[in-house]
């Protein structure tokens, strides 16, 4: 049998590779050990680094912000708009909101009060020393002045005091100041709409989703820029008190220009009670004259009771009806055609042809053409015609503009009316919003164009009233009315209501002086005569200036045109 042997074991051992495994582990500790102190190094120095790089971002990046950066921070206003933008039919700017500021102090951080009363003072001197001492001393918080001025702000806080406040707010800004005061409008400190557009558009303009549509209106900021120059200059040479005028295109009833002088800046908040600042188109309410002969012989064309040729006799200079003498300025030929009455604007020529017409047929017509009833209009500042009685008499002197009122608005309207083909187009600022309306028929197309060309006549016949409008290559038409204040009979109203054509679109320009008087220096181009003006009336105050507007405007409503023409084109054909 073979012996077993006895292997010898130590006691001690505990693991076969424990001598190995006890050194290797020792070795892998000291390497570890180092790599874990490299780590934290470099995970400190990234640390250090990324700290030191967000630091000097923010550094530069405060240095280069807006002084209001820094203030606004303490603020907790929201600033996106509450109020959306209004643009002309172009994209020009019209009224915006933007960030502004109030000035208020914080006395306790102010360390010497007397000095800084003089920093202020010299930046406001308008403000009350003993009552912002008084303030410094016993508020802790209070307004220096609301409302800044860029300047003004920029004033005071290169004053570099800690105890100045600005807080920031919302306003309405205009960069066009003057040029659209009466229509525009204004809103009040809460940023709600108050007068003009902003007043009638109020809800549209505060509607959020609308934020992306800024109103589009139907002005024209170029060419409302060159007539209210225009007209400014006829305030000088006629000495008038005031003056007004409306573009409008004839065939949809956009207002391209609506200008009433005197005017006022809109972003100046001031309480203008003075009637002269009203505005004349809409809210003032007139007596026009001689224009409404244009509405007789018109209606008694349209139901066939005269013709342009047929021949009125026994034109006297002067007749009676009732108590009341009815008279022409001048004497007129006896026997008169209905095209000549209207050119040369004979009082008694009209009121005979009214009397064919009779007052009845005579009424209802003036109340299609909307003229005895306030005008609809994006503008809360309508007039609205004087009430009156058809009394005797009455169907005599309305038929040549004598004892009835309307708005300048009104009368263009109804002009339009009478040389577009016969529609009653709704006057309107709002740009395309006529665009699918489908107007009111007041007389044929047949009768409309017999009226154009009596108007043209009055521009181009010589014992026409209105030549100095006869801008070559416009074909202007039109009528003059001159007349008395409604009360106050040594006032005149001079109106001149015409229509014009470029590139094929009709516009209808109503120019209003507002008690002109007689420019003796001024040298008229009077058919290739030059002569001296002697007579205050339309034909040569108001229709000389509608004469030098259509000449300015007449290029760039036709480049206007023209590129409208070509878009419609190239998107047909696309």
């Amino acid at each position: 049998m073979k012996k077993k042997i006895k292997k010898k074991t130590n006691s001690n051992q505990q693991s076969f590779f424990f001598e190995d495994y006890l050194k290797t582990n020792q070795k892998f500790r000291r390497e570890k050990n180092n790599t874990i102190n490299e780590d934290r190094i470099y995970l400190l120095f990234f640390s250090f680094f990324s700290l030191i790089l967000i630091f000097s971002f923010k550094i530069i990046f405060i240095s280069l912000q807006n002084p209001s950066y820094n203030e606004s921070k303490n603020y907790s206003y929201n600033f996106n708009p509450v109020r959306n933008d209004i643009v002309d039919r172009n994209g020009i700017l019209l009224s915006r909101n933007v960030t502004a500021y109030h000035a208020a102090i914080k006395p306790k951080l102010v360390k010497d009060k007397k000095k800084f009363l003089v920093k202020l003072k010299l930046v406001l001197p308008e403000i009350d020393s003993k009552k912002l001492f008084i303030n410094l001393n016993q508020k802790k918080y209070f307004y220096l002045k609301k409302r800044l001025t860029d300047i003004e702000r920029e004033k005071l806080w290169k004053l570099g005091e800690k105890g100045l406040i600005f807080e920031p707010f919302q306003t309405r800004v205009y960069p066009h100041a003057n040029l659209y005061s009466h229509i525009i409008g204004q809103t009040d400190y809460d940023n709600y709409g108050i007068s003009g557009v902003e007043n009638y558009y109020d809800q549209y303009l505060r509607d959020k989703n609308n934020f992306d549509k800024p109103l589009r209106l139907s002005l024209d900021t170029n060419i409302q820029y060159l007539i209210q120059n225009e007209l400014e200059e006829a305030l000088k040479i006629f000495q008038a008190e005031g003056a007004a005028s409306i573009l409008m295109d004839s065939d949809n009833g956009e207002v391209l220009s609506l200008v009433s002088l005197p005017d006022f800046n809109i972003n100046k908040r001031e309480d203008l009670k003075d009637k002269a600042f009203m505005n004349k188109i809409t809210k003032g309410v007139f007596e026009l004259g001689s224009i409404f002969k244009t509405f007789t012989v018109a209606l008694a064309l349209e139901e066939k009771i005269v013709d342009t040729h047929t021949i009125i006799n026994n034109i006297k200079k002067n007749m009676k009806c009732s108590v009341h003498k009815i008279s022409d300025i001048k004497k007129f030929p006896e026997s008169m055609t209905v095209e000549d009455i209207l050119v040369q604007s004979s009082n008694i020529g009209t009121v005979k042809i009214a009397k064919k017409i009779g007052e009845k047929k005579y009424k209802d017509f003036l109340k299609d053409l909307n003229l005895f009833n306030s005008p609809k209009f994006e503008l809360d500042e309508i007039g609205s015609p004087i009430p009156f009685k058809w009394n005797k008499c009455k169907l005599e002197t309305i038929s040549f503009g004598h004892g009835i009122t309307t708005t300048p608005l009104q009368a263009a309207a109804a002009y339009a009316a009478l040389i577009n083909g016969g529609m009653l187009i709704s006057p309107t600022l709002e740009k395309d919003k006529n665009n699918n309306v489908k107007f009111k028929r007041i007389i044929s197309t047949e009768t409309s164009k017999k009226i154009k060309k009596v108007l043209r006549k009055v521009v181009t016949d010589e014992k026409g009233t209105a030549s100095l409008a006869d801008i070559y290559g416009y074909n202007v038409s039109g009528k003059t009315g001159t007349s008395q204040y409604y009360d106050d009979e040594s006032k005149n109203i001079n109106t001149f209501i015409s229509f014009f054509t470029v590139s094929g679109k009709n516009y209808i320009l109503l120019v209003m002086l507002d008690d002109p008087q007689i420019a003796k220096n001024l040298i008229y181009n009077y058919r290739g005569i030059k002569i001296k003006g002697t007579r205050n009336e339309a034909g040569w105050n108001a229709v000389y200036s509608s004469g030098k507007i259509i000449e300015k405007i007449g290029p760039i409503l036709a480049i206007n045109n023209k590129e409208i023409l070509y878009h419609h084109v190239v998107k047909k054909t696309n």
